[in-house]
């Protein structure tokens, strides 16, 4: 299903090109990627989508975000688990990427790519051509806690190159069974993984090896969440994501 939107802003992948070539060596504990998935529970394209990103989900390897987006609720069903930042979010990627509308499912990977979200193959091979080619995740994140803080130690890259990168935590709720009464999808029960609730910037980042510290207790309150590490334009637009890591994940599976 596509939604159309206003032109593009370009150009953000550009203004990190040389990240690839200069960042620390890959530490064991460094994701494949990350795959943000927009999608709505009133897109009647949407359910096979949802379906394949509860695999991504579940695997330890890959960081899996799933932003719920608002523009289809006219059609009958009101998306409960949608917010408009999550649609803003979608809406900054069509025009870092030059697109002309935005549309549902639609998987972002690594922040510099993206295609249906009920493709595995163009999204399992995004991610390893991204990984080849020096695209994929290049910089370190470390997740340690202590009784009241989480800190979060952020990586360096060689070069004089100044990045412009915010550390960004996304929180995530546990999977969850809806039963879809109206709308597109009608009749349908579906189970929601890793839906975004909320996004907030920590900080920024620069290049250099950077710590940053949150209080446990706020983000015990959220439950799951994930740190990514996104370069960003003097225009504000999501760019490539150049480090990602899971704080903790949220509850177990609905039964």
């Amino acid at each position: 299903m596509e939604f159309r939107a206003s032109r593009w802003l370009a150009g953000l992948v550009l203004a990190v090109g040389a990240i690839a070539g200069s960042a620390t060596a890959e530490a064991k504990e460094r994701p494949l990627g990350v795959i943000e998935l927009f999608t709505s529970q009133g897109c009647s394209a949407c359910p096979p989508a949802d379906e394949l990103f509860a695999e991504f989900a579940g695997r330890d390897d890959i960081v899996a975000l799933a932003y719920h987006v608002t523009y289809w609720d006219y059609l009958g069903w009101q998306d409960n688990l949608a917010s408009k930042e999550n649609t803003d979010r979608q809406y900054g990627y069509m025009r870092a990427f030059g697109a002309r509308a935005v549309y549902t499912p639609q998987a972002v990977v690594n922040g510099r790519t993206h295609m249906s979200g009920a493709k595995r193959d163009d999204i399992t091979q995004a991610l390893d051509n991204l990984e080849k080619t020096g695209q994929g995740l290049n910089v370190d994140i470390h997740v340690s806690e202590s009784a009241d803080t989480i800190s979060i130690d952020v990586g360096q890259v060689e070069g004089p190159q100044r990045i412009n990168a915010h550390l960004v935590l996304v929180y995530f709720g546990p999977p969850q069974l809806v039963d879809l009464q109206r709308g597109e999808n009608q009749g349908r029960r579906i189970t929601y993984w890793n839906a975004v609730s909320d996004v907030n910037t920590a900080g920024m980042w620069h290049g250099e090896e950077q710590r940053f510290d949150l209080p446990r207790s706020e983000v015990e309150k959220k439950g799951g969440a994930a740190v990514l590490l996104q370069a960003v334009g003097k225009d504000g637009l999501p760019g490539p994501i150049l480090g990602a890591a899971v704080i903790r994940k949220a509850p177990g599976p609905v039964r």
